[in-house]
């Protein structure tokens, strides 16, 4: 679905900045009655676009104050570490992105710890599991901005 008109792009740009707005709130934000824009939502669900609604929360509220960015450089590009690695990753739930990089690091992945001791035990989980070359830990000390939402283009093209 890479041509999405105006409306999908206003609806998904909507949902993105709440989610938990009633279908008649979005449809009236968008220039639709509420069963065209709900089988828009529905249409755009099953195609892949949206992929879930969930609520968003305060890390640090909930006990997971610290963040760490983690650079992982790969033992070996063998299709058998590559799986043991996303196995390992996916099993620890403190792991909240992983990305496949170009460049000097292999992968990078955000873990949210509740502190050093917390991450040590991560780290520990991790390279027991695995056995990674290099492993480069970068602490962050304050979150300037954060977004789930994509600038999406909600003007006329």
């Amino acid at each position: 679905m890479d041509d999405l008109d105006l409306i999908d792009r206003k609806i998904i740009a909507e949902l993105m900045r709440d989610a938990t707005l009633p279908v008649a709130q979005i449809a009236d934000k968008v220039g639709l009655s509420q069963t065209p824009c709900w089988k828009r939502i529905q249409k755009l669900e099953a195609a892949g676009v949206i992929t879930s609604r969930v609520a968003l929360v305060d890390p640090a509220r909930i006990g997971f104050g610290l963040t760490v960015y983690v650079g992982i450089e790969a033992l070996d590009h063998s299709a058998e570490w590559r799986d043991a690695f996303t196995g390992a990753i996916e099993s620890i739930p403190e792991v909240m992105d992983a990305h496949r990089m170009a460049g000097e690091m292999d992968y990078l992945l955000r873990v949210a710890v509740r502190d050093m001791a917390a991450f040590d035990a991560f780290y520990r989980r991790l390279t027991d599991a695995v056995p990674i070359k290099n492993v480069t830990s970068h602490f962050a000390m304050e979150r300037i901005k954060h977004s789930t939402a994509y600038p999406i283009d909600t003007k006329t093209r």
